[in-house]
């Protein structure tokens, strides 16, 4: 059977139709598969699992349907959603992840990231990340009004694109030798990620040794999966584009 990988679909009520084709995805697709992983940025906004959103509702019974079906679904958090909690991930049926797992497939190990702790050149955003996971800030950032989150939170998106207009691809890109490093502190010679929103296949030498990056794309207009057949063979590949009236 198959292993599907999937990050950045970013869903957000303001593109149902990309909402759709992920829950067509889960239902036609992920159904028959052995396991999804989602690798972060599921949503394009987390401020809490208390704050009602019927897109997360609908994602939310979509996964749970896979549980049905036999089907695990493991998360990783991302940059936008690294305030889903445990309330949400039970409803959903998903299993909670750290950033940075190793799993196996076909007898190879594979270590499996969001990808932005590997961007170590984008240093005011490092910066922010280290502030945002700490217990305390997250305690603080929950016990606020949600509507204070709802505003906290585009206000944080809308400086975010700002910020990656301003600075240049290479910033917001990884760090070649951060990738090495992780590579070799893993003791894996394969890597999936999201993020960066560049997918590609990346053929690498570490230390001699052939070894494997593989980026996922966005979800904005499209989706994104890789596929690992049980031989370990991985398949980068874009979905049909969904269509914007559903």
């Amino acid at each position: 059977m198959t292993t599907l990988f999937i990050s950045d679909l970013h869903l957000d009520a303001s593109r149902p139709h990309i909402t759709q084709l992920f829950v067509t995805f889960v239902r036609e697709e992920a159904s028959q598969a052995s396991a999804l992983y989602i690798l972060g940025d599921l949503f394009e906004a987390w401020i809490g699992d208390d704050a009602h959103d019927e897109t997360a509702e609908q994602v939310a019974t979509a996964l749970a349907g896979l549980h049905a079906y036999g089907v695990p679904t493991f998360f990783i958090h991302g940059n936008r959603d690294f305030l889903l909690g445990d309330a949400y991930a039970r409803r959903a049926r998903m299993t909670l992840l750290p950033d940075g797992s190793v799993i196996e497939i076909g007898g190879e190990r594979v270590l499996l990231m969001h990808g932005d702790t590997l961007c170590t050149d984008d240093v005011p955003y490092q910066a922010f990340r280290v502030q945002s996971h700490t217990p305390e800030w997250q305690r603080a950032f929950l016990a606020r009004p949600l509507e204070e989150r709802r505003a906290f939170a585009a206000q944080a998106r809308a400086e975010s694109q700002r910020y990656t207009r301003s600075v240049g691809d290479a910033i917001t890109d990884v760090n070649a030798d951060a990738v090495a490093a992780t590579l070799r502190a893993h003791g894996v010679r394969r890597l999936v990620h999201g993020h960066t929103h560049r997918p590609a296949q990346h053929r690498l030498d570490l230390d001699g040794t052939p070894a494997e990056r593989i980026v996922l794309g966005d979800w904005y207009e499209q989706g994104s999966v890789v596929r690992f057949a049980s031989a370990c063979e991985a398949a980068l590949e874009t979905l049909p584009r969904a269509p914007r009236g559903r």
